[in-house]
This record gives structure tokens, C-alpha cells and sequence, in this order.
């Protein structure tokens, strides 16, 4: 694939991954030397168990040497303790990541919609679970004790952000929008200023879709997911090599706009910053062409493999099921590693 000039926009998103597709996986991904880090990106499990130990013996040949796994939210179905348990028995039977980055999701907070495991009762809601205990189960079940949180995957920076509230307990007009603590967005700036300095791309883990980003973020189910989506746009766009790996919609990695660069005015920042559709481990959407979302028909079960070179960054879709590739986009970084 040649390596190619990013598209430069005054505002907006600007879809690059069309012309990069691949039917199948004849082609073998990356070009070159060796990349420096190989790490996978996967969401939406949501109890698909069985398609999640597809994907992860997919990864185990396509990347045996992975240094780590990302889960872009939506872990389980509704966030019980059994369920998050369920999930930790199927990576621990493998092929298991070396490491793994969690991000919460809106299904890790559905538990009070039920008044047992067995029984949706939405007109009581919360049905006695408060909404601390959510969380807490989500800290348990990822080993730390913030939503927000920062590792490595072979020297790479992945930071994992979402919402720190719950905000039908706080609003009754609202569900799942995602509310960001100003200690968050600090820590973010902080964080993207000092990779930045290290000239390290930064790899930013999300369940929510930013709007008028990747597929699915110009339909109006997913344009309002942020509280604070101007401030946290503002972030992430002053830095040329950030990447934001996004889930939650669903949409079918097959679509053209499933990586777009997105500009943010007054940004200073005219490239823009690259952001990526995850798929989902657990059915697949896509446009209905009436301002809505239909299912994908078949097996769905798809994600991401991210290479990260001296000079770019090489990042392909998956169809795990099939075991085929579908697309790549390869990244030129603003500064050599």
C-alpha cells in the first residue's frame, strides 16, 4: 500500500479507509520492517461468549505476539457480577492477552433495569442497585480503581476514558450520555501533552462515538452520546498522532467512513486527529437509509489489529469469523518514533 499525504479538512470528519480494502486475507497486513508494537482492539461483547473466543483464537494466529488487547466497553450485558466473571473464564481459557485495556461501557449499567437476573422490571427502576455498586464492579472485575486509566502495549501509550456518572441516576431526562469529570479531562490533557513531548502516538479507548466522526456518528441515535463533547473533542484535537478507537454503535467495519481523520476548528491542529470504528463482537448494524440502523445480516463478529511502526501506523479490520481481512489504512506519524 502506498503510503499516502493525510487529507487536510477546515472542520468536519474526512473519510480515508475506502480505497484500502482487502476481500480477503491473501494480503499479508503491513509492509517492511517489523512493527515496533502489535496490539488488537475489540468492543461490544455483550455476553456473545462464544463469538468472543472466535475472535480471540483469530487474534492468536493472526497476532501471536500481541501486546495486548483493548475492550472498548459494553464488557457485558448488563454488568452482574456473574456475567463479568463469565467474560474472565473465556480470556482465561486463551489464547490469553498479555495485557488487557478496559473501558466501561453503557451496558455495564444495566443491572438496575432488572429486579433479578431473569426479570427486566424498567418501572422500578433502580430495583435497589445503587449506582455506586456499578461501578465498583466494573474496578473489581478491571483490577484498578478509576474508570480512566493508562498502560502500555509494547512502549505505546493507551489510555482508556468514559463516563464517571451514571446519568439516569442523576437526571431522569437522561440514560446513557457519557459525563466527564473535570479531573478526567485534566488528566487526559496532561497525559496527551506528555507523549506528545515523547513523540509517542496515543492510542485513546472509548465506548462512545465522537459526533460526526466514524460510521454511525451522523445518524441522531449516536450525535448527543457526550456531555462534554466540545471540551474532550478540544483535547484530543491539538495532537496530530492521537488515535481514538470508538465502539457502541455497532456499525459494520465494511463501511467507508469506519476511520475518518476529524479537524477541530481553532484546533491549530489542521491534520486533524485519527479516529476508528471498533465493530462489535456481538451483531453488527449499518445505514437503513431512512436516518436509522438495520442489522447486518449472518455472523458478525468483528475488530481490529493495530501496528505501530517507526514512521506510521498500520491499522486493519477484521472479519474473525470468516477469518478474512476486510480493509486497511496505513497512518503517517507527524514525528519518527
Amino acid at each position: 500500500m502506498k503510503r499516502r499525504a493525510l487529507i487536510t479538512a477546515t472542520a468536519g470528519a474526512v473519510a480515508l479507509g475506502a480505497s484500502t480494502s482487502m476481500s480477503a486475507d491473501a494480503r499479508t497486513p503491513g509492509r517492511g520492517a517489523a512493527p515496533l508494537s502489535t496490539f488488537n482492539v475489540i468492543s461490544d461483547i455483550q455476553g456473545d461468549l462464544g463469538d468472543l473466543a472466535v475472535a480471540l483464537r483469530d487474534i492468536g494466529v493472526t497476532a501471536p505476539h500481541s501486546a495486548g488487547l483493548a475492550v472498548a466497553g459494553d464488557i457485558t450485558p448488563r454488568g452482574y457480577d456473574f456475567e463479568y466473571a463469565a467474560v474472565r473464564k473465556v480470556l482465561e481459557r486463551g489464547p490469553k492477552p498479555r495485557k488487557v485495556a478496559w473501558a466501561i461501557g453503557n451496558h455495564e449499567f444495566y443491572v438496575p433495569k432488572y429486579a433479578d437476573p431473569r426479570t427486566l422490571a424498567l418501572s422500578t427502576w433502580p430495583n435497589g442497585t445503587t449506582e455506586d455498586s456499578l461501578f465498583r464492579s466494573f474496578y473489581r472485575f478491571a483490577g484498578r480503581g478509576a474508570v480512566y486509566a493508562e498502560t502500555t502495549f509494547g512502549g505505546i501509550p493507551v489510555l482508556t476514558i468514559g463516563t464517571e456518572r451514571y446519568m439516569h441516576y442523576h437526571d431522569p431526562q437522561l440514560w446513557d450520555e457519557v459525563w466527564l469529570s473535570e479531573g478526567q479531562l485534566r488528566w487526559l490533557e496532561e497525559r496527551l501533552r506528555y507523549w506528545s513531548r515523547r513523540r509517542k502516538p496515543v492510542m485513546v479507548i472509548s465506548h462512545h462515538p465522537l459526533p460526526d466522526t466514524v460510521s454511525g456518528t451522523r445518524n441522531k441515535l449516536y450525535m448527543s452520546d457526550y456531555l462534554q463533547a466540545d471540551a474532550l473533542l478540544g483535547l484530543l484535537g491539538r495532537h496530530r498522532d492521537v488515535f481514538l478507537f470508538s465502539g457502541h454503535t455497532h456499525w459494520n467495519l465494511a463501511l467507508s467512513d469506519w476511520y475518518v481523520r476529524r479537524v477541530v476548528p481553532g484546533s491549530a491542529n489542521l491534520d486533524g486527529f485519527s479516529v476508528v470504528n471498533t465493530g462489535a463482537v456481538q451483531t453488527g448494524f449499518t445505514d437503513n437509509g431512512q436516518g436509522g440502523e438495520t442489522t447486518v445480516p449472518g455472523t458478525f463478529n468483528q475488530g481490529l489489529q493495530v501496528e505501530v511502526h517507526r514512521d506510521r501506523v498500520v491499522i486493519k479490520a477484521r472479519d474473525f469469523a470468516a477469518g478474512q481481512w476486510l480493509k486497511q489504512v496505513s497512518v503517517p506519524l507527524a514525528a519518527r518514533i
